[in-house]
């Protein structure tokens, strides 16, 4: 008796658990785009390459300090000499068995520092800094490209909901035509055919629903990986932040700051990563034709050695050593290895500045692009919505013709298919001309994370 009003009093209480449980977490585009910037993988290696890049030029500019090391060292030698009769000058001399340990403690500290090394050294630590700079670039470049990835999909997400809220609508549409239908028929006003016919047309609402709800929930996947998020787990998407209404007067002021098609590829010559990671690496490459170089020259070098030694640990500062001088080395002949060296390094300067071109030109096509495809979904816009108007007037005039006994059922079908057709290419029109607003702003490349 106690356990079943203990059951009742905990049953509300899991029911509510239970409900608060079982509610979509609400995502919106702001938030998805800083969970890829937290979560994406490209961004992720792309920040682990900056993070090697950098440690790279620190090593460089190491170069330019000693190289200062300590040694420390214990030798025991063993001699074990077995004695017995021997003959020394003509003497046969008996011999004792000899046994000697010899220990040998050691200390000392090195120091070794470059004075000159052809201007490797320089040219170094500038190349593996512009490489550092040039992978930054290129972390930035892939932080842009995760969020466009995201609203991509994010708009796509927001367009097969869409699209599922227009399937419903039909299949309800026809549904109430096939009540409409039945009930005629019933009274003998139309025939069975019609009622076949419409009943075929609502299975095939019906399957028309469940693929745009399939779409639907297959898109949220794709943007639930890309961000990061546990697949086992419901999200909301909702559409705060964007406008997804695109009206007229919007878009005119959209197109009016996007007409200087020149200007547009000036900006994105200067804004984009990719392209600035192009010119350090351009950078990076000239200084490695300086390094290949300095094969050529003699390298100058100063040292000092400090050493402790003795065969008693307890007496090893009685015999102490100190040397310091300058060494010259010249490779007068290296196999030809130096001018091979001068050769890839040139190659490499070469590629580097056709790239930089080449980037260049890419950049100005993605941005023309990228403007074309604004300009046409934004016409496509309004074209859609007189398509659509001009639709509904159709469907409501087949309607009353064919309830009225003037129309047939295949009038009727014909107009409701160009609705359901007005209506999607409606919905993928404005979502087109969103996802262009944000392809241009990512070829521009201006945008900040």
């Amino acid at each position: 008796m106690r356990f079943m009003k203990f059951l009742g009093m905990i049953l509300p209480f899991l029911g509510v658990h239970a409900a608060a449980l079982a509610q979509p977490t609400l995502l919106t585009l702001q938030q998805a785009r800083q969970m890829a910037l937290e979560n994406n993988i490209n961004v992720i290696q792309a920040q682990n390459n900056v993070e090697s890049a950098q440690g790279q030029a620190l090593a460089a500019e190491g170069q330019w300090l000693p190289n200062l090391s300590a040694s420390a060292g214990w030798t025991r030698s063993q001699n074990d000499i077995v004695g017995g009769s021997r003959l020394v000058e003509g003497v046969q001399v008996d011999v004792e068995d000899q046994f000697s340990v010899v220990n040998r403690f050691s200390t000392g500290l090195s120091l070794d520092y470059t004075l000159f090394d052809g201007f490797s050294r320089s040219a170094n630590v500038s190349a593996a800094t512009a490489a550092a700079v040039s992978s930054e670039m290129t972390s930035y470049r892939s932080r842009q490209t995760a969020v466009f990835q995201v609203e991509s999909g994010y708009l796509n997400v927001l367009r097969n909901e869409r699209l599922v809220t227009v399937s419903e609508e039909n299949l309800k549409r026809d549904q109430r035509q096939l009540e409409r239908i039945i009930e005629s028929n019933r009274v003998g006003a139309l025939s069975i055919a019609d009622v076949y016919r419409q009943q075929s047309q609502v299975a095939q609402d019906e399957l028309d629903l469940i693929r745009a709800k399939n779409a639907y929930e297959t898109s949220k996947l794709d943007v639930i990986a890309l961000v990061g998020l546990d697949v086992n787990n419901e999200y909301l998407f909702t559409a705060e932040g964007i406008d997804v209404k695109a009206d007229s007067a919007e878009m005119a002021e959209t197109l009016a700051k996007y007409r200087d098609l020149r200007q547009l590829s000036m900006r994105a010559v200067e804004a984009r990563p990719d392209y600035r990671g192009a010119q350090e690496n351009l950078f990076a490459s000239e200084k490695g034709v300086t390094a290949a170089e300095s094969g050529y020259w003699p390298s100058v070098g100063a040292f000092a050695r400090y050493g402790l030694q003795n065969p008693e640990f307890n007496r090893i500062m009685d015999n102490k050593n100190l040397q310091w001088g300058v060494d010259l080395r010249w490779n007068l002949f290296d196999q030809f290895r130096t001018n091979e060296g001068i050769q890839n390094a040139v190659t490499r300067k070469r590629n580097a500045e056709i790239a930089l071109i080449q980037a260049e030109r890419d950049i100005g096509v993605e941005v023309k692009k990228a403007l074309l495809d604004l300009e046409a979904s934004a016409k496509s816009v309004e074209v859609s919505r007189k398509a659509l108007v001009a639709a509904e007037e159709d469907y409501k005039i087949a309607e009353e013709r064919y309830n009225l006994g003037a129309g047939t059922l295949l009038d009727l079908l014909v107009a409701n298919a160009s609705l359901v057709n007005a209506q999607v290419i409606l919905v993928n029109s404005v979502t087109t001309y969103i996802l262009s607003n944000f392809n241009l702003e990512y070829a521009i490349g201006e945008r900040t994370y």
